[in-house]
């Protein structure tokens, strides 16, 4: 059984589905037949009237073609190469164009914490990588760290350089390329948030522009720096009671934090509920809380019975 496909008036692909779901739609009323549809081993796309023989529409294509005839842009020569209707086969990008005037469900502080609890693991697996490189490099050159040193060669000052660099710039780029690109891709989301099953637009729904994630991420980055992560409790409380779910970040580069059907043609598939992987890593990350917890009560208690 084939996949077929339509494209609506606004571009936006549907499917796939199978050729009783596609002649019930047409049946329906929701395709026409000017509608453009594709199935697997078609060259092009082509009109639903060039198809409604092999589809058993014949009966009904004569009240639906008097009532809509066929634009002659669309009634002459397939589709060209450049033409936005390009195969599924083909570079067709699957991002569609955001669909407003459906209900927005909005990402709050308990999934976006989720998702930021998953991607912290992620993140710090590569990190582990990372360290593991350095060490590589430590356990090699082991001397010859001993002799920088002490001052005993002229590339110490070079090799502390690289050294800061390692520890610190890698991760920070590490992470910054991480957010920007997966809040920019076709996804609009990390791995954690899609996961969860959010995802970060703009407030028109729109897919953010590599600038703007890159600056979502400064901004978050810049938050915690400056005012020793106060400021970023702050913008989580935001994120958990203002009326959109936006923390101080979000308010400043325009983006929202929605399930990942808003804005898209089936906003009625958005969930209200925390779902399982939400729940899971609500549970680890409260683990590690009360095991940080843990470590530093016993820490003092061990320091103050050795002060006695």
């Amino acid at each position: 059984m084939s996949n077929w496909y339509y494209a609506d008036r606004d571009r936006q692909r549907h499917g796939p589905m199978s050729a009783p779901e596609l002649t019930q739609a047409f049946r329906d009323g929701h395709v026409g037949l000017d509608a453009l549809v594709w199935r697997d081993g078609l060259a092009h796309w082509q009109p639903l009237s060039e198809l409604a023989g092999e589809l058993g529409l014949l009966a009904d294509m004569a009240p639906q073609a008097s009532q809509r005839p066929l634009p002659d842009a669309w009634s002459s020569a397939p589709a060209a190469e450049a033409s936005p209707y390009a195969a599924p086969a083909s570079t067709l990008s699957m991002q569609a164009a955001p669909v407003a005037g459906g209900e927005i469900v909005y990402a709050g502080f308990l999934k976006r914490l989720a998702a930021s609890t998953l991607d912290g693991l992620i993140i710090g697996a590569a990190m582990l990588v990372v360290l593991f490189v350095v060490v590589l490099i430590m356990g090699v050159g082991g001397s010859l760290f001993s002799d920088l040193e002490r001052g005993r060669s002229p590339l110490g000052g070079a090799m502390g350089v690289t050294f800061v660099l390692l520890f610190y710039l890698v991760p920070f780029v590490v992470q910054g390329a991480y957010y920007t690109l997966m809040h920019a891709s076709g996804s609009q989301a990390t791995l954690g948030k899609m996961a969860v099953g959010i995802k970060v637009v703009r407030a028109n729904g729109e897919r953010l522009s590599i600038l703007r994630s890159l600056g979502r991420f400064a901004a978050l980055f810049l938050l915690g720096a400056v005012t020793c992560n106060i400021t970023l409790i702050a913008s989580a409380v935001m994120a958990g009671v203002t009326e959109r779910k936006q923390g101080v970040h979000d308010m400043m580069c325009d983006t929202l934090v929605v399930d990942r059907w808003a804005f898209t043609a089936h906003p009625e598939r958005q969930r209200r509920e925390l779902g399982g992987v939400t729940i899971a890593m609500l549970v680890l990350a409260a683990l590690a809380v009360l095991g940080y917890a843990a470590i530093i009560v016993f820490a003092g208690i061990a320091g103050a019975m050795g002060n006695h």
